[in-house]
C-alpha cells in the first residue's frame, strides 16, 4: 500500500480551512467594456489582470460584453483578453488607492493567435504573450473547428513533436519530443500526473469531450515538475466555469467507427462545474493482411471516459478545485501486418488483447492572507491497471501515485512574483512478470521528495525572465533477489539519488506591443535540464542496483514576430537537446564499458529547427503552417570511443525521428457554415524490424503526405451537422514500419448544444 503523506495533508485542510474565514484585503476596481473591431461586444471574453509576471485575476464579460474586477490593492496592474479570434493591446492601469475605481474600455482586434492563460510553463498561471518558453495552445474551438476527436490529431499541428501511432483507432501512440525518448513527455490533467511509473504513456487514450485547452511546453520542465518533464509538457486543461452550456454529438464512418458525446459545465453564484463523457469505438482494420494475405480480425477499440470536475471561489479569492477522472479502453493487438522488410512476418495474432483501467483524482485549494501573498495546496492520486491476453499468457501490471504539493507565491513588488513551495511522491507498480524470491509478483516502490523556487521579472512590458531550481530527493526501496535462471536479479539495498534541475528562460519585445502598432518582435531563449528516474522494468530486469535517472540538457532561442498588427504571427525557434545517462542493454560489445546487464552509459544528441505560421487575414479565415527540421544523433557510450549500443553505430540517428516534417491547416467560416482542410507528412526516418525490433535490425520507413478535410452547417436552434474525410486521396501508408494507418474513411455527425 502507499503509504500516507500527513503532513501535506494536514497542510492542505489547514490552508482549507484558513480559506473559509480570510478576510478581503482589498477593494480596488477596474470595470468596462470589450468590444470587437466593429465596435460590437464580446460576451465571453476572459480579461486577464497580470503583475509580477502573473496573473493575479480573470473574469469573464457578460452577456453585453462589460467586465468588473475588484477586490484589487494599489498599484500597476496591465489588462489582456482572451477572445477566440482576437487580441488587445496590453493596457497599464494604475490603481492609486485600495479603493479607486478605475472604468477601462478593451477595444479588440484580429489576430492570428490570441491571448491565452499558460498554467504549464510556470508555476503561476502566466499570459501567453509573456511566456518566454516555446508554448502552442490548442483551444476547444481550434478542435471544433477541425474535428479533432482525439488528442493525438490536435499533437500533430504542434511543431517540434513527433507522433507514431501503431495502426488505426486506438493504436498505441508514442510522442517523441523534440527528438527524445517516448518516455521524455509528462502529462497532466487539470495538473494531475497520468503517466505511468517511469514516464510512459500512450496518447491514444485522451479524448476530447472535456477539453478546455490544451498546452504544450517543449523543453525541459523538470525545475518545475521534478523527476518525468525531461523532454515536454503536454497538460489538459479541462471545461468548466462560465455561463451554463451543455452538449451533446453522435458520428459513425468508416472502419465501423462510432463515437458519442456528452458534457456540460457551467457556474452558479461562487461555484463552478464540468461533467462530460465519450464513447469511442471501432472495428478497426478488417481484411487482407498485405503481408501474406491472412485476414485481420483483431483490430477492435473501445475507449469510455467520464471526468467532473467543480470548484468554488469565495468573494475574498479563496479557492477549494477537485477533479474526478475514469477511463477504460480495450483493444485487440493483431500484430505488425503491413511491412515486413526482413521477411519475419509469423502470421496474424487473432488472439491477443490488452485492457486499461485508469483512475484519476484532485482536489487543491488556495486563499490570500494579503494582497501579496497567496498559499496553495494539492492532493492527487491515480491508478493505472492493465490486463493483457496473449496466446501464450495472461499477464496484469498496475502503477499507483500518490503526491502531495504545498506552494506560496509571492508578489514581492509591482514587477516581481516569487514561488516556493515542496512536494512529496510515493509510487508503486506492480506487474506480473516482476517477481521475487517466490517468483510470485513483488512491487516496485519509489518516492520522491521536492523543493522548488522560481522568481518571475517582468520590465516595463517589454522584458520577461523566469528563473527556476527543484532539487529532487529520489528514494527507491529495497528490493528482494529474483532467481530467475534467464536473468537473475540480486538482492537490491534501498538506493537513493540527489538531483537539481536548474532553468532560466527570457523574452525581450524589440518593439512592445503598443496602441495602433502595426508590427512587433519578440525575442525569446531559455536553458535548463531534466530528469527521468528508471521505469519499473528497467529496474526490476538489470542486475545493477544503482540506475541513475536519465538527464537532458537543453538550449533554445527563437524570434516571434507579428505584422499587420497581430493578424500575421511568424515564429522560428532552435533547440539543442544533449541526453546523458541513457539506460540501454550493455551486451558484449560494451562489457568493457560496464559490468552489468544495463547501465546509464549511453548518450545522444538532438538538434533542430521549428517554424510556425499562422495568418488570420478577415473574420472565419485563418491557416496555420509548421515545419520542423531535427537532426539526431547516437553518440559514443560512455568509456568506449567509437563504440555505441548494438546495432547502432556513433552518428546514426535515432529511431522514429524524421528529419522533416510539416503541416498546412486552413479553417473557414462564413455565417452557418464552415470547412476546413489540412495536409500534414513526414519524410523518411530511421525504424526497427516490426516483429523483432531492435533485435531484427533496423530499416528506413518510407515518407508520406496525407490530406484531411471537412465541412459543418448549422440548422439552427443549436442542432449542427458535419461530416469529414480522413486520408482524402486514400493514400497507403504507416507511421510506425509495420502497421498500416488507416485508409480514405467518411464521417458524418450531428452536433446539439445549448448555451455559450
Amino acid at each position: 500500500m502507499i503509504r500516507p503523506l500527513r503532513f501535506p495533508i494536514f497542510l492542505f485542510l489547514l490552508l482549507s480551512w484558513l480559506a473559509l474565514g480570510a478576510p478581503a484585503v482589498s477593494a480596488a476596481t477596474i470595470r468596462g467594456a470589450v468590444t470587437d473591431p466593429h465596435d460590437r461586444p464580446v460576451a465571453g471574453a476572459r480579461v486577464l489582470v497580470t503583475a509580477g509576471g502573473a496573473v493575479v485575476a480573470s473574469v469573464a464579460t457578460d452577456a453585453s460584453g462589460r467586465y468588473v474586477v475588484d477586490g484589487l490593492p494599489a498599484g500597476t496592474f496591465v489588462l489582456q483578453v482572451a477572445a477566440e479570434g482576437f487580441r488587445n493591446e496590453p493596457i497599464a492601469v494604475r490603481l492609486a488607492t485600495k479603493d479607486d475605481d478605475r472604468t477601462v474600455a478593451i477595444p479588440l482586434q484580429l489576430a492570428a493567435v490570441e491571448e491565452s492563460v499558460v498554467v504549464s510553463a510556470s508555476h503561476v498561471e502566466v499570459p501567453l504573450s509573456e511566456v518566454p518558453d516555446s508554448v502552442t495552445v490548442l483551444t476547444r474551438a481550434d478542435l471544433q473547428a477541425r474535428q479533432i476527436e482525439t488528442v493525438v490529431d490536435a499533437l500533430r499541428l504542434v511543431p517540434g513533436l513527433t507522433v507514431t501511432q501503431s495502426g488505426s483507432v486506438g493504436g498505441i501512440t508514442s510522442l517523441f519530443p523534440r527528438g527524445g525518448e517516448s518516455d521524455f513527455t509528462l502529462v497532466l490533467v487539470d495538473g494531475v500526473e497520468v503517466n505511468s511509473f517511469g514516464g510512459g504513456f500512450d496518447f491514444s487514450e485522451l479524448p476530447v469531450a472535456d477539453i478546455q485547452r490544451i498546452e504544450v511546453v517543449r523543453g525541459p520542465e523538470s525545475a518545475i515538475y521534478g523527476g518525468g518533464a525531461i523532454g515536454a509538457v503536454v497538460q489538459i486543461v479541462t471545461r468548466r466555469g462560465g455561463a451554463p452550456a451543455a452538449d451533446a454529438s453522435i458520428e459513425a464512418g468508416g472502419l465501423g467507427t462510432t463515437r458519442v458525446t456528452a458534457s456540460t459545465s457551467g457556474s452558479a453564484g461562487a461555484w463552478q462545474w464540468g461533467v462530460a463523457g465519450e464513447r469511442l469505438a471501432s472495428d478497426g482494420f478488417t481484411g487482407l493482411a498485405p503481408a501474406n494475405g491472412r485476414r485481420v480480425s483483431n483490430d477492435d477499440y473501445d475507449g469510455r471516459h467520464v471526468s467532473a470536475s467543480g470548484g468554488w471561489q469565495s468573494a475574498n479569492g479563496a479557492t477549494i478545485d477537485g477533479v474526478v477522472r475514469v477511463e477504460r479502453t480495450e483493444r485487440g493487438f493483431p500484430g505488425p501486418y503491413g511491412s515486413d522488410p526482413a521477411g519475419l512476418f509469423p502470421g496474424v495474432d487473432t488472439i491477443s488483447r490488452g485492457r486499461n483501467d485508469r483512475r484519476v483524482y484532485g482536489l487543491n485549494g488556495s486563499f490570500a492572507p494579503t494582497d501579496r501573498v497567496r498559499p496553495s495546496a494539492a492532493l492527487s492520486y491515480t491508478a493505472l491497471e492493465s490486463e493483457f491476453r496473449s496466446p501464450y499468457d495472461v499477464s496484469t501490471s498496475a502503477s499507483r501515485r500518490l503526491s502531495a504539493r504545498a506552494q506560496v507565491d509571492v508578489r514581492a513588488t509591482q514587477a516581481i512574483g516569487l514561488s516556493a513551495g515542496v512536494e512529496v511522491l510515493r509510487e508503486r507498480a506492480e506487474s506480473t512478470y516482476i517477481t521475487g524470491a517466490a517468483y510470485e509478483p513483488v512491487p516496485i516502490e519509489r518516492s520522491l521528495q521536492g523543493v522548488f523556487v522560481e522568481g518571475r521579472g517582468d520590465a516595463g512590458s517589454r522584458l520577461f525572465v523566469t528563473a527556476g531550481l527543484r532539487v529532487e530527493r529520489i528514494h527507491r526501496d529495497a528490493l528482494e533477489l529474483d532467481p530467475n535462471p534467464y536473468a537473475p536479479r540480486p538482492a537490491f539495498p534501498a538506493d537513493t539519488r540527489v538531483a537539481a534541475t536548474p532553468k532560466v528562460s527570457a523574452a525581450f519585445f524589440l518593439q512592445a506591443p503598443a496602441a495602433r502598432a502595426r508590427a512587433w518582435t519578440k525575442l525569446k531563449a531559455s536553458a535548463g535540464t531534466g530528469i527521468r528516474p528508471p521505469d519499473a522494468f528497467e529496474i526490476a530486469f538489470t542486475d545493477n542496483p544503482a540506475l541513475k535517472p536519465e538527464r537532458s540538457r537543453s538550449v533554445d532561442a527563437g524570434v516571434e514576430q507579428a505584422l499587420a498588427g497581430g493578424a500575421v504571427r511568424l515564429d522560428a525557434t532552435l533547440f539543442a537537446n544533449h541526453y546523458d545517462d541513457l539506460i540501454v542493454a550493455v551486451g558484449r560489445s560494451l562489457q568493457d564499458a560496464s559490468k552489468f546487464r544495463t547501465d546509464n552509459i549511453s548518450n545522444a544528441r538532438a538538434r533542430g529547427l521549428e517554424l510556425a505560421a499562422a495568418v488570420r487575414p478577415a473574420a472565419g479565415v485563418e491557416a496555420t503552417f509548421t515545419y520542423t527540421f531535427l537532426d539526431t544523433e547516437i553518440l559514443a557510450v560512455d568509456g568506449l570511443a567509437g563504440v555505441a549500443p548494438s546495432p547502432f553505430s556513433p552518428g546514426d540517428p535515432l529511431v522514429r525521428r524524421p528529419q522533416h516534417q510539416a503541416a498546412l491547416d486552413l479553417v473557414l467560416q462564413h455565417g452557418r457554415l464552415s470547412g476546413f482542410a489540412r495536409v500534414g507528412g513526414r519524410g523518411r526516418m530511421l525504424d526497427t524490424e516490426p516483429n523483432l525490433g531492435v533485435s531484427g535490425g533496423l530499416f528506413e520507413a518510407r515518407g508520406y503526405v496525407v490530406a484531411d478535410a471537412g465541412a459543418s452547417f448549422a440548422l439552427g436552434g443549436g442542432l449542427e451537422v458535419f461530416g469529414r474525410v480522413t486520408n482524402l486521396l486514400d493514400r497507403q501508408y504507416e507511421e510506425t514500419l509495420g502497421y498500416p494507418a488507416p485508409p480514405r474513411a467518411v464521417f458524418l455527425g450531428v452536433r446539439l448544444a445549448h448555451g455559450r
